[in-house]
């Protein structure tokens, strides 16, 4: 396993001190590939609290220019990028926050010709896309490689969040077999919403990548913060689902272990 410098020993020690955390943790942290799609007002931010985590690597997801209705929840642009490419100055953002993490970008949205090679990079996926499409392609690419993804959505006031293991969970198709509405490209949302839903994805990343805290595993969690109502579901696996359920054309036995290519395995 990687060894902490003495700058990352100083920078992580807050969260070093936490009970089951440690120096074991962070190492984990620093050896783990994080792909993040959709780097916006969610994925962007979730990639901000997951390089002052110490992620040792992030690959970074997003096709487009900034946009200046996209400035009320992109923490990681400015204004005077407005017009070029999101994923080249989240890089610049968060590199001159933590220098000593290797971040790659990305400028393309998950297509059938990227999503599989991208995922085989990585030892788990944060899927934060603004659509439907990229979000099926991610997670029918993960259950295809048995990599974990925290799956994040929200619209408007509304949100869910919830970590899916291949074979272990459901995944995305159990949960949204009909899927949401919410994959307009101009949908309403304050900053503060997607923010908040970023933070406790990164958090369900950095449980996953450290294991010192329980994830949402076969729970949705779902937040109505009109009314600040947060809720657990429990969630089952579909058996006849056309992704992972057993006539899935990647079946695999539930048996088996999930292997990630670093640190994680179920």
């Amino acid at each position: 396993m990687v060894n902490l410098t003495p700058t990352e020993l100083e920078r992580y020690s807050r969260q070093m001190s936490l009970p089951n955390f440690g120096e074991l943790a962070q190492k984990r942290l620093k050896s783990a590939t994080v792909l993040v799609t959709g780097v916006g007002g969610l994925g962007g931010t979730a990639a901000l609290y997951l390089a002052v985590a110490g992620v040792g690597r992030l690959i970074l997801v997003r096709g487009g220019d900034l946009r200046l209705d996209d400035m009320n929840r992109q923490i990681l642009m400015t204004h005077d990028w407005v017009g070029n490419p999101r994923v080249i100055k989240a890089k610049e953002t968060l590199q001159a926050i933590n220098p000593d993490i290797e971040i790659e970008t990305i400028h393309d949205y998950i297509n059938p010709d990227n999503v599989d090679s991208l995922v085989q990079q990585a030892d788990m996926a944060l899927d934060c896309a603004h659509n439907f499409t990229e979000r099926n392609l991610l997670n029918e690419a993960c259950v295809r490689w048995r990599k974990p993804m925290v799956e994040a959505a929200m619209d408007s006031m509304e949100a869910y969040l919830t970590t899916i293991i291949p074979g272990v969970t459901p995944c995305l198709s159990c949960l949204f077999p009909e899927k949401p509405d919410w994959d307009r490209r101009a949908f309403s949302v304050l900053g503060v919403v997607s923010g908040t839903l970023a933070c406790l994805t990164a958090l369900e990343a950095i449980k996953l990548i450290t294991g010192f805290s329980q994830p949402l595993l076969s729970q949705l969690l779902t937040i109505d913060f009109t009314r600040m109502d947060f809720a657990k579901r429990r969630s089952y696996r579909d058996r006849e689902c056309p992704v992972c359920g057993n006539s899935a054309p990647w079946r695999y036995s539930h048996s088996q272990p999930v292997e990630a290519t670093g640190n994680i395995k179920f």
